[in-house]
This record gives structure tokens, sequence and C-alpha cells, in this order.
């Protein structure tokens, strides 16, 4: 279940559309509920940006975007509308029948996690993402240590959990691709 603070409610994601395009604030939608998403803090803003940046060196030459937090994902199943710190569609890009900027076909997904978000992106969030056909793999990256949690999806449709920690390499299997943990945490913030 979501515990941010619903900021309106009986919205359709028409209207939310609506808002998103108008706002200068993003917002989750799930269930007619709107919720503003929390502002991210200077490490949240620079390890995502590292993530994106490893990405897209190690997707070079590969039929594969990488997106940013600006990449709206819709969860065609349950309705979730959020806009993750990072997703990678391969090949052609899927958008929702309802959200002509809603990315819904993304092979890899990313959070990095906040102190007020960690519950929902562990649990509730990746209960909605699992319902993603597409998705490979979900990358849960902490700001308090270096460890990387990676979710991937196995032949049969469970998922297996790994952490991984410095000298390890994250390899995600939807896209066949490798980022050594060390780089993403490699430069970090001043104190």
């Amino acid at each position: 279940m979501r515990t941010a603070a619903a900021i309106d409610q009986g919205v359709s994601y028409a209207d939310y559309l609506r808002l998103e395009a108008t706002g200068d604030a993003k917002h989750e939608w799930l269930d007619g509920v709107v919720y503003a998403m929390a502002g991210g803090t200077l490490e949240h803003s620079a390890l995502s940006a590292s993530v994106i940046a490893l990405l897209t060196l190690a997707l070079r030459g590969k039929p594969c975007r990488v997106f940013t937090s600006d990449a709206r994902v819709r969860v065609q199943a349950t309705g979730l509308g959020t806009y993750p710190d990072a997703s990678v569609a391969c090949g052609r890009i899927e958008h929702d029948a309802d959200d002509p900027n809603g990315l819904a076909n993304p092979l890899v997904l990313v959070e990095v996690l906040s102190s007020s978000t960690e519950d929902w992106d562990r649990g509730g969030k990746f209960a909605h993402y699992r319902r993603i056909p597409s998705l490979r793999d979900y990358v849960v990256v902490s700001q308090r240590e270096q460890i990387i949690e990676h979710h991937s999806r196995n032949g049969d449709g469970t998922w297996t959990t790994r952490d991984l920690g410095p000298g390890e390499v994250l390899h995600l299997t939807g896209v066949d691709a490798g980022i050594a943990v060390d780089e993403v945490y490699r430069d970090p913030m001043a104190g």
C-alpha cells in the first residue's frame, strides 16, 4: 500500500496526464489517487546520474534506450503511472494505450532509495513492476551503503534477488550488460 500523502483523489488517468503536462512537479497515479513524489537529495541525484551514465555506456551499440526520471512508466496490469529513476527499453518502444508518453515495455527499471520511499520502492512498487511482462531487471540502489539490490526475472517468471557490494558486478540479464558496483559509487558527494 502506498504510504505517501495523497494530494488528490478520484482523478481519472486522463486528468492526471493533463496535470503532469502543465505542472512543474511529478506525481504518481494509482487507482484514481495522485501522490506527490518526494524531492530528491543531492546524493540521490548523483547516484541516479551515475547509474544512467553507466547504463548508457554499457548499452552503447545495442538497440536500447536509457531514460531518466523524466520518463513516465505505466504498469498496464495495475494502472500505476510513475517515474523510476532510470529505465531501459530495447527495440521498438511501446506506449501505454492511454498515455502517449507512458513507456509500457521497459526491460530494466532502477530506483535509488530515499528514506521516505524505501518501503514503497522495495514492496508495493516492486509488486506493481513485477506485473510488467517485459521487465527483466529491477535494480534498487542504496544511498546509505554501497549495496545494490538486483531483482532478476527467471525463465519461469519467478524472481531472484541478490545483494551486490563493493568489488562485484551487477549483470543485467534483460540487456546482457554489466555495471561495476564500485563505479556506481565512485564519486561520493563531498561532505
